[in-house]
């Protein structure tokens, strides 16, 4: 019998392990190629902030799944279709920003996952289905228990319904996201503010009450103090930051003084 891909994010969440994510902005398949060969156990895609179309994010997903990395896909809060769109390409999971309430939540949870949990439409004739290589009812069931819906706390109007939201049937993580919470507080830019630590803190812990996976970003330095605090799904740098820094220390080391440049114009920046 044929069966739908197994998450490697959950596979290692269910044993008690953590997995770690990078996030790629470029829409190139082949700088997600690179992150699934460098050993991530998953590589998040972006479609609320990045200018990323579907055929990108199908080929970025391919090239992930090539080297057995799980992708999840940020989505863009917009229509139904919108919503599952990167699971029928075959992505792992997807990440709902801004999740403002738990109507808001319970929503998502609804279109988002099958039947007896919600009341997502069914289409088994694409990636995720193994083009209708996976029988209905299999398809429906694997769905709901190998691919992850995440939903963005990233705002400070939900905490107040946080464990209605986190209690929700159909999330499986939370994901703290700091930047966004430290301007919609009014510190922007303070990502260890009382405020965002207070924060951070009840994310975790309503996950903890009500069985949900944890999640937030973080830096190299912090993974151990995260961890410890429950946190089990981190997000870890990004393409963007890579090659900034890598540009960027590439230009510091150019010859700031040298022989004078020829006063010849070549056209179009050629080097003949």
């Amino acid at each position: 019998m044929m069966t739908m891909r197994p998450s490697r994010v959950l596979k290692k969440l269910r044993a008690g392990q953590p997995a770690f994510c990078t996030k790629i902005n470029t829409g190139d398949a082949r700088v997600a190629e690179i992150a699934a060969i460098s050993g991530f156990d998953c590589v998040w895609l972006d479609r609320e902030h990045c200018p990323n179309d579907l055929r990108a994010i199908e080929e970025q997903t391919r090239a992930c799944l090539m080297h057995n990395a799980d992708v999840m896909v940020r989505v863009p809060r917009g229509s139904y279709s919108e919503l599952i769109w990167p699971f029928e390409m075959n992505a792992t999971a997807i990440m709902v920003p801004h999740v403002m309430s738990a109507a808001d939540a319970k929503h998502v949870a609804r279109m988002t996952k099958f039947h007896p949990v919600g009341r997502r439409p069914l289409d088994g004739g694409n990636a995720d289905g193994l083009y209708c290589g996976i029988g209905t009812a299999e398809y429906t069931q694997q769905a709901n228990r190998e691919r992850l819906v995440i939903i963005q706390i990233e705002d400070p109007e939900p905490m107040e319904e946080l464990d209605a939201i986190a209690a929700t049937p159909g999330i499986d993580m939370l994901l703290f996201g700091p930047g966004d919470f430290a301007h919609g507080c009014g510190v922007t830019g303070e990502l260890n503010h009382p405020k965002v630590v207070d924060a951070r803190k009840k994310v975790v812990e309503a996950c903890k009450r009500h069985n949900k996976f944890a999640s937030t970003v973080a830096s190299i330095e912090v993974i151990p103090e995260y961890i410890a605090m429950g946190y089990q799904f981190l997000n870890v740098g990004a393409d963007v930051l890579a090659l900034m820094k890598y540009f960027g220390d590439l230009v510091a080391q150019l010859p700031t003084a040298g022989p004078a440049a020829s006063t010849a114009a070549t056209p179009y920046g050629s080097t003949r």
